[in-house]
């Protein structure tokens, strides 16, 4: 996960934007017009999909609008800077834009630089699950187990109606897998032992929300 890059793209676009909101008054009518009724638009889908837990299939797609999201939310506190009394509004959105640096706002913002794909592995009933590596924080390795749901007639879209997190010291995290559950409702976690570990697995019935 390239953090470093993420936070310089992220801090590139910040002063872009700046500069945008610096030479708003030569902009024409049409784009001034536009540019903040999209950023509205993209703030709120990004909104949506977090509340919701709906997405796109695509993974990229999905980051990509998160990154056009927060740079709808700076553009639009760079126009409020812009309002009276300056010092005052300027000061606001300048406390405002520090908090899309924390960690908890860069880190999915980073995804947009992985390299490859995470695989959709097909579970029936609509279903798929990706396993998703741990950023390497420094604490024990481990694995998200995603599962979504994807409607057969917006095969585009898909909602995460289920997570299971096992790490290496529970059993082999990296070897886990998602299975069908005994019913359309729930599904299976299966995480086999270690060989260093008794014979078995660590399994779960996940219920689906």
């Amino acid at each position: 996960m390239s953090i470093p890059l993420t936070f310089a793209t992220l801090a590139l676009m910040t002063v872009a934007i700046i500069l945008l909101g610096a030479f708003w008054s030569r902009l024409p009518h049409g784009l001034k017009v536009f540019l903040p009724r999209a950023g509205i638009v993209l703030i709120l889908l990004q909104g949506f999909f977090v509340v919701t837990k709906w997405g796109t299939t695509s993974d990229r797609l999905n980051v990509l609008i998160y990154w056009l999201a927060v740079a709808g939310y700076e553009l639009l506190l760079v126009l409020f800077s812009r309002l009276s009394p300056r010092w005052l509004t300027s000061l606001c959105a300048a406390i405002l834009i520090v908090p899309l640096f924390a960690t908890s706002i860069v880190m999915p913002l980073a995804h947009l630089f992985d390299q490859g794909t995470i695989k959709k592995i097909s579970i029936g009933h609509n279903l798929y699950y990706k396993s998703v590596v741990w950023a390497d924080s420094g604490s024990t390795p481990g694995v998200d187990l995603d599962v979504y749901y994807r409607p057969p007639l917006l095969p585009f879209l898909s909602r995460k109606v289920q997570t299971q997190s096992f790490n290496s010291e529970q059993c082999d995290a990296f070897s886990a897998v998602i299975q069908a559950g005994p019913d359309s409702e729930t599904v299976l976690a299966h995480c086999p032992h270690t060989p260093s570990q008794p014979l078995g697995s660590d399994d779960k019935i996940l219920r689906l929300r």
